[in-house]
């Protein structure tokens, strides 16, 4: 057992108390019983905000997990989106003294690996930091994980994980599902992201996809310095992308630029199906020549050929405006749950697609789309699996990033054309033909097979053979009570060891607290007892049991 993690356990509950009570008294007026209430815009601004704050408060682990709540609106109210995605992954960086000890157990002294090292760091970050300094080959920039950060991390994901099953009990079965999704997806990201050896690979990988694009410059690694901890790369310096006059200055031209981009984020997703999976304007240089630099691989991620493929239809319907073949690749994706209300989604679609086109019917544009259909996501039966996360969010912020260099950029026309140049447009018209073709000969062998089958049902009617069962049903809702009396004991178990781990460190204040929701949780459990109603069966009923009956009362 860890005490640390049991000690961080207790600080993060605290710290999230007051929004987990917040959000139960939405649901629940007065926190355990009553109405729900409806929660203004403002309140969910000002709520985010909090929430903002409690993740900076809490470190390293949680400014990662805001970062990717951001890419999550089928978890989180749009209002609590805005607000996190201002969360920079900037903290001040650590002492040099430590960083050199992490360096040095790594590559060796100092003074022996590099022929200069700056010890002032160019950038700070969560989870690691970055220097500059040279080598016999040139400049480099070298990556050195933040000292101490492993066992942090550690610490703050059993949290999570012990946090997530009473968290399931606040929220619906569709945010449970992404609740899960997220715990799982947020695990893996965070340990890739410390392991630099990972980066490594996975820029080199993408290097080598873009190799004959002169248009795209990504930094080579110097294997010989790099480790697990360690990372040192090629020194690439460049203008920030977002750096408008100083573009202007060097009479680059930013259409082509947003164009560039968008076209090498649709190569990455689409036919290499391994892409940087974090486009920020300080991750994205150009140079004086127009070449588009790549910084930090560290979130990166792989897209099966499943999602590539269902991508390319879903930017095809948008291309089209054919509504109903959107919201089925919604559905094939996992993204869009089959029961729902296809005509209620059809229209918050049409309407996202007229309002993003405006005044002038050729323009509209994705970020606009995207960001009413996540408007929804929060009130419909909206769910992101772990592997759509991460392109979602590289659609959107790549957008905005080509939208900040050109006003008047059109996303989707890039994105038809690209698909079209690349023969996509083509092969989706083929797949269409021979999905029908399919469809009609499965359509002639029903035809076939379906006569004999009725006839021998039929047959079975008229000899008074077939059986007709009927399934148990839990009209008393008794699973669910099962299932809340598990959530009630657990809560009450980990909050009688919080409130003995708070008085064991003489925090007598947050332990009063704490006795008074272990008194809480024991009386609802107590209460959950008292219900006796069961299971009440609808009876199975065959022919051969009513002959069997009818004897019987004669």
């Amino acid at each position: 057992m860890n005490p640390r993690a049991y000690w961080r356990f207790v600080v993060v509950t605290w710290q999230f108390l007051p929004l987990l009570v917040a959000y139960t008294r939405d649901r629940n007026r007065f926190v355990f019983f009553g109405r729900s209430r409806s929660v203004s815009p403002e309140t969910q601004r000002e709520r985010a905000r909090v929430l903002l704050d409690t993740l900076l408060t809490l470190g390293p682990t949680f400014i990662k997990l805001g970062q990717l709540l951001s890419t999550r609106p089928d978890i989180l109210p749009p209002e609590y989106i805005e607000e996190l995605e201002e969360l920079q992954d900037r903290v001040p960086p650590a002492d040099w003294e430590r960083a050199r000890e992490v360096l040095e157990e790594e590559v060796g002294p100092v003074d022996e690996a590099f022929e200069e090292f700056d010890t002032e760091a160019i950038s700070g970050a969560s989870l690691g930091q970055v220097y500059y300094a040279t080598t016999e080959n040139g400049e480099v920039a070298v990556k050195v994980r933040r000292p101490g950060v492993e066992d942090l991390v550690e610490s703050d994901l059993r949290v999570i994980r012990w946090s997530l099953p009473v968290l399931m009990y606040f929220v619906d079965e569709s945010r449970s599902f992404s609740l899960q999704t997220l715990a799982d997806e947020f695990d893996k990201t965070i340990r890739e992201e410390m392991d630099y050896k990972r980066e490594a690979e996975m820029l080199t990988e993408i290097k080598g996809n873009f190799a004959d694009d002169q248009r795209i410059r990504i930094p080579a690694v110097d294997e010989s310095r790099s480790t697990e901890r360690v990372l040192t790369m090629e020194y690439v310096p460049g203008t920030k992308i977002t750096d408008i006059e100083e573009l202007d200055d060097r009479r680059l031209d930013r259409t082509e630029l947003a164009e560039t981009l968008q076209e090498a984020y649709l190569q990455m997703i689409i036919e290499d199906g391994v892409f940087h999976a974090d486009p920020h304007p300080g991750n994205l240089a150009v140079q004086d020549d127009g070449t588009l630099v790549f910084y930090d691989f560290g979130m990166s991620g792989y897209v099966d050929p499943f999602i590539q493929d269902k991508i390319v239809d879903f930017y095809v319907a948008v291309a089209d405006q054919d509504i109903q073949a959107i919201l089925d690749t919604l559905v094939e994706m996992g993204t869009l749950s089959p029961e729902a209300d296809r005509k209620v989604m059809a229209d918050v679609l049409e309407l996202a697609i007229a309002d993003a086109r405006g005044e002038d019917i050729e323009q509209y544009r994705v970020q606009q789309i995207v960001q009413q259909v996540e408007d929804t996501i929060y009130d419909f039966p909206f769910r992101l699996p772990a592997n759509l996360a991460l392109v979602l969010r590289v659609a959107t912020v790549v957008e905005g990033v080509c939208v900040t260099l050109d006003p008047d950029f059109d996303f989707i026309d890039v994105a038809t054309n690209y698909l079209r140049e690349q023969g996509f447009l083509a092969d989706t018209a083929r797949e269409y033909v021979e999905d029908r073709v399919d469809e009609v000969q499965e359509a002639t062998k029903s035809a076939v097979r379906t006569p004999p089958k009725l006839e021998e049902a039929l047959d079975q009617a008229i000899n008074e053979d077939l059986q007709v069962e009927v399934d148990i049903r839990d009209s008393q809702s008794l699973l669910d009570r099962v299932a809340k009396r598990l959530i009630y004991g657990m809560v009450l178990a980990s909050a009688v060891f919080s409130s003995a781990v708070l008085v064991a460190f003489e925090q007598f204040a947050a332990a009063a607290v704490a006795v008074g929701f272990t008194v809480i949780v024991g009386v609802l459990l107590y209460l959950s007892f008292r219900d006796r109603k069961g299971i009440r069966a609808q009876p199975q009923f065959t022919r051969q049991s009513m002959r069997e009956r009818d004897r019987e009362r004669r």
